[in-house]
């Protein structure tokens, strides 16, 4: 089968692997739809702090149950299917914890573990999710959402509340649907009009271009000078993450999602004088039932996050293209 494998910073090709054969527990998925995201451009250019290389990568995905393995009960061959790409390991403190997501030894698709942009993907049965009336186009797009829905229940988010998401990217885009889902008062902030835009469809009431010299002065002011309740940082920038602190109000909480390869200085003085909540967000954990309903509603499209559709024999040229000009890729949909 053909799959799409990184091989070194800069260097993305389609290669010949195996065709996988499910073990007892497994489902053999024929994939129809993946996503990229942000995790893959930083893979494809050196700075995803977890990954290895060669990886074939692919985290976000869709597709067909061809065969199931011994013991797999309620999926028949012909389902349309997503998954969840986590595998944690059911031992450390985090597992203990009932917080897999965050699991020390977390296996993720594409990352740590050879991923599922491919044409064939074997996964536990026990991760898959499907929909009676959602396209395998909305499929592949809940795994990205259930990183912002998490993020959103970390920050404890509820009716009012004013809350500022930094970057709206696919992952950004499902925070602030989530956020504005529990009837938070959002802004959306952002280098592109165009993701602003889109987060103006997923429920944000106001959007900031974060390029403006007078961003942090018009949030504040949209905000009764206080700064927002919560910022829910989904961009992965040492600038980003500083700001977010400086802009927070008294007592606020900060959820950061955005990965940022090195260390990064905050005020500390800040931290303790305004006795922030710094939290961190990582994957998803039982959010992906609650986006696929949020989906099945109608109530928003994620499909308007869709700015580029190629074939698998394109990711390379994709990848170079959205490493060029990374403001102008939204939501990138491979089909198979």
């Amino acid at each position: 089968m053909r799959a799409l494998a990184i091989d070194a910073p800069g260097s993305a090709r389609v290669v010949e692997r195996a065709r996988p054969v499910p073990g007892a527990g497994e489902a053999l998925v024929r994939v129809k739809r993946a996503g990229l995201c942000g995790t893959d451009l930083s893979t494809f250019l050196g700075k995803n702090p977890l990954v290895t290389y060669p990886r074939v990568i692919g985290h976000e995905i869709a597709g067909i149950i061809e065969a199931i393995g011994d013991g797999v009960a309620g999926w028949p061959a012909g389902a349309a299917v997503t998954l969840s790409p986590y595998k944690h390991c059911g031992a450390c403190a985090a597992c203990r914890h009932a917080r897999p997501n965050a699991c020390r030894n977390n296996q993720t698709l594409g990352v740590q573990r050879e991923g599922a942009l491919a044409e064939f993907a074997v996964v536990s049965a026990d991760r898959l999710f499907t929909s009676a009336s959602l396209s395998l186009d909305h499929l592949a797009l809940v795994e990205p959402f259930c990183i912002g829905m998490h993020a959103v229940r970390r920050a404890r988010v509820v009716q009012d509340d004013a809350v500022l998401v930094m970057g709206c990217g696919g992952v950004g885009a499902g925070a602030v649907a989530a956020a504005a889902g529990r009837g938070a008062n959002v802004i959306a902030m952002d280098v592109d009009p165009d993701k602003l835009a889109q987060a103006t469809a997923l429920g944000a009431r106001h959007t900031v271009i974060s390029t403006d010299a007078e961003a942090a002065a018009h949030i504040r002011a949209l905000t009764g000078g206080e700064g927002p309740d919560v910022v829910i940082e989904a961009v992965g920038k040492p600038a980003t993450y500083r700001l977010a602190l400086d802009l927070v109000a008294a007592c606020g909480r900060i959820v950061y999602i955005g990965w940022v390869k090195g260390d990064i200085a905050l005020e500390a003085r800040q931290i303790v004088a305004k006795e922030v909540d710094i939290l961190g967000s990582r994957n998803a954990t039982d959010e992906f039932a609650e986006v696929i309903a949020l989906f099945e509603s109608g109530r928003i499209d994620p499909l308007a996050l869709v700015t580029n559709r190629v074939l698998l024999d394109d990711v390379p040229a994709m990848f170079k293209r959205w490493a060029e000009r990374p403001e102008s890729v939204g939501k990138i949909l491979v089909e198979i």
